[in-house]
């Protein structure tokens, strides 16, 4: 899943498409879900993991906000993750 890190005041579309141009074709082969909206995309990936998958979620670290168009939107990875998985039942033991 290819999502959004900080856009800035480029369009997000431009940015997935420069970084699915460097994606091996083959290996990229199945794996075209493209979504701007980090939030959706984090969902996606932690929606479709099953028993024994890793998600990675990388770009953005310790960064608690996104930038767009000159402003600092607060997003945080590691709580938009909790959330999502706190929706789908799970939680730690």
């Amino acid at each position: 899943i290819v999502t959004s890190d900080n856009p800035r005041s480029e369009a997000p579309q431009a940015i997935i498409g420069q970084i699915l141009e460097g994606v091996d074709a083959e290996r990229a082969e199945g794996a075209d879900v493209v979504d701007p909206d980090r939030r959706a995309a984090i969902a996606a990936a932690l929606e479709s993991a099953r028993a024994g998958d890793v998600v990675v979620i990388a770009g953005k670290g310790h960064e608690t906000g996104q930038e767009r168009h000159g402003e600092v939107v607060p997003f945080d990875d590691r709580i938009v993750a909790r959330e999502v998985l706190r929706d789908l039942g799970w939680s730690p033991t």
